[in-house]
């Protein structure tokens, strides 16, 4: 009887594949590494498929085209409508499942010049290979079947954040054929708007609260720690926006005529935005960073994360970063107060000698958990008029012009507030001994990005735990002309996609 146990026991270990017996991690690179290159067909045409949210008909083919990806892989699709694109939740069951995750994943790209890419457009993705001297060199597409881990592909969405959605549809397919079935169940949530700040999500959230029921959520978006490690961000910053525009004469005037004479709106609007912060950098608005505090532990998390504050500052290229912060990671987990864009008058070929009629500002807001983003943006309402501002939410009248010398329109939109995660959820303990196993060692632990992901609605509707998956590498462009993905990130961004599809929660 024993030896009859004992052969059956031999052949149930013959009928598991070997890699899921050995689950090292040189066998997962060489799984990873064989899907990538059978998945890079896929790759390159995802990333054909413009999906600027501008355009609804580009997006509906991108929603078509995640339907049939998702559909071939055993997964049934609802989409979620939406005044504008719909979101799309792709499920499947699993036998032995316990618990559901939920993993978020965005289709949508930034606006496109094509003019500032070094290739014919955007949406032809490109394959090139660093040169000597930091330049890139195209290659034939056919050779990307011996590609080298520094080479990359060029393309809108390439890293923000089609890249991903091939990393775990690939992903997919290799625990497939490994005979891999996870021990939970998955549900997948696509975003076709997050570049748009996902508008309408928050609403859908709610209505479908119960259709998106899970137990924990996974967002692969974002690039790796700046070392290029494996890493798991735990948290990530809200965002706010604020149009500010200061008037001077209702039409633009002859600076000869009026030089001296008709305020200047540049002028004023310079002087009220310099009034928000010190030389540090500091916001000087009273209030600003109340609740916000680094205890010791808090500390400690903090400087685990292996930055190296020369190597950042000379990326960016400055002598001296700002103060709100000792270091990069204290710095980010404070609200910030950034001017993202300015315009008044002309310049550069179009400059002509005028007084302009108005000065506008756009200024993004970056919120934390500790501060109530209504009260944030109250803080500058007040600072602005406290500057001597009769303050409007609409283009002021003309008597309104004559009765108040100095005003402003000022327009504010919250978008969606900050999350963050404890390292110690199941989420965070699960993630991070996937990655390690995979790996062989211990993943970044990252408390929270300084950018913002619209996944708080899931986080406060749903009342799950969220952590983010970034695999793309840092340097990609992202958001700008020539964004890119670095094939070793792509190849093991897979890797790690697959390690968490094995590991049991």
């Amino acid at each position: 009887m024993k030896k009859r146990c004992e052969l059956s026991f031999a052949l149930l270990l013959l009928s598991i594949p070997f890699w899921v017996v050995s689950q090292t991690p040189s066998s997962l690179d060489d799984l990873s590494a064989t899907y990538a290159k059978s998945s890079f067909p896929m790759l390159r045409e995802l990333l054909s498929l413009p999906n600027d949210a501008f355009y609804p008909a580009a997006i509906e083919k991108n929603v078509r085209w995640c339907e049939d990806a998702f559909g071939n892989r055993g997964f049934t699709s609802t989409r979620i409508a939406t005044s504008t694109a719909p979101l799309l939740l792709a499920e499947r069951k699993h036998t032995t499942a316990q618990q559901t995750v939920l993993v978020y994943l965005q289709l949508d790209g930034q606006p496109v010049d094509s003019t500032r890419w070094f290739q014919e457009s955007p949406y032809i993705p490109t394959l090139k290979k660093p040169l000597p001297n930091g330049e890139w060199e195209a290659i034939p597409w056919e050779q990307i079947a011996n590609y080298e881990d520094e080479w990359r592909v060029f393309a809108r969405s390439a890293s923000d954040a089609k890249g991903p959605v091939a990393m775990f549809l690939t992903a997919l397919d290799a625990a497939a054929a490994q005979q891999i079935e996870p021990n939970y169940n998955l549900k997948v949530i696509m975003d076709f708007e997050e570049e748009l700040g996902s508008p309408r999500l928050p609403q859908a959230v709610t209505d479908n609260a119960a259709l998106l029921k899970a137990d924990m959520l996974i967002i692969f978006d974002g690039p790796r720690h700046i070392t290029n490690k494996p890493t798991l961000t735990f948290g990530a910053r809200g965002i706010a926006t604020i149009t500010l525009t200061t008037y001077g004469p209702v039409v633009p005037q002859h600076s000869g005529h009026f030089g001296n004479y008709a305020p200047n709106p540049a002028l004023r609007l310079s002087k009220l935005l310099a009034s928000m912060k010190d030389d540090n950098g500091r916001v000087t608005i009273p209030g600003f960073y109340d609740g916000v505090t680094i205890d010791a532990a808090t500390e400690t998390i903090l400087k685990a994360v292996p930055d190296n504050e020369a190597q950042i500052k000379e990326r960016l290229q400055i002598k001296t970063a700002d103060g709100v912060g000792q270091y990069y990671q204290e710095a980010i987990q404070y609200p910030s107060l950034n001017i993202r864009g300015m315009q008044s008058g002309w310049i550069n070929e179009k400059v002509r000698t005028i007084i302009p009629g108005w000065a506008r500002a756009e200024i993004d807001v970056r919120l934390v958990l500790e501060t109530d983003p209504e009260r944030l943006i109250g803080l500058i309402k007040d600072h602005v008029k406290a500057e001597g501002y009769h303050v409007l939410d609409s283009e002021p009248t003309k008597e309104e012009r004559l009765a108040y010398d100095k005003i402003a329109t000022f327009n504010y939109e919250i978008s969606y507030q900050s999350f963050r995660t404890p390292f110690d959820s199941t989420v965070g303990v699960w993630l991070r001994r996937a990655l390690t196993k995979a790996f062989g060692e211990a993943p970044v632990m990252i408390r929270m990005s300084g950018g913002s992901i619209p996944i708080s609605p899931f986080v406060t509707t749903l009342n799950i735990p969220a952590v983010t998956v970034p695999t793309v590498n840092r340097d990609n462009n992202q958001h700008s002309p020539n964004e890119n993905l670095r094939l070793g990130n792509y190849r093991e961004g897979i890797k790690t996609m697959i390690a968490i599809l094995v590991e049991n929660l």
